[in-house]
């Protein structure tokens, strides 16, 4: 069975979105995320607020749930051995908090199944679905780059803009009822 690693933050947590909502709350302002689009991740926001976002408890712990990632996750799981591949290290706080976002919204992911890391260079699978050059470039196996504002200029990648997409990258079929 075929071995996938699949990356949380901007490819199962919508963490562009909970940025803008973070930002509105606390400054009143309404971003364009059209705006957004080739700027790097650390400056969409001003004032280094990205960072500070990042290190508030509770951030990662709230972050929305991208659509159709806990149907093609679950279709893809009858598939492939799937794990969660998270660089989790550089906010430690964020560990508890992607654990129990994962238990919460994917519940039927086993513990043995998530990995919590800092460098995803270690990563040994098949197929790797990430939203970051960085993590994809040393990646041995198939390399899906899941579309975000960050990486919309790249092409060195098979692209994917959304779970529909993956679905169908992978040859996985979701029944209709769980779409």
């Amino acid at each position: 069975m075929a071995r996938i690693a699949i990356d949380m933050d901007n490819v199962m947590a919508d963490i562009y979105s909970h940025y803008l909502n973070y930002y509105e709350t606390s400054h009143g302002i309404k971003l364009d995320p059209q705006g957004l689009h080739g700027v790097p991740e650390g400056e969409v926001l001003p004032e280094g607020l990205v960072r500070k976002f990042l290190l508030t408890p509770g951030f990662f712990r709230t972050a929305p749930v991208m659509p159709g990632s806990q149907e093609v996750i679950k279709a893809l799981m009858e598939k492939y051995e799937v794990f969660i591949v998270s660089a989790a290290m550089e906010f430690p706080q964020s560990l508890r908090e992607k654990l129990e976002w994962l238990h919460e919204h994917f519940p039927f992911i086993s513990w043995h199944n998530i990995v919590l890391c800092g460098s995803k260079t270690i990563v040994n699978a098949d197929i790797m679905i990430d939203d970051y050059d960085k993590n994809l470039r040393h990646f041995k196996g198939r390399q899906l780059l899941f579309t975000a504002p960050h990486n919309v200029h790249l092409t060195d990648y098979e692209r994917v803009h959304n779970w529909e997409e993956v679905a169908a990258a992978l040859e996985v079929e979701v029944p209709a009822a769980r779409v």
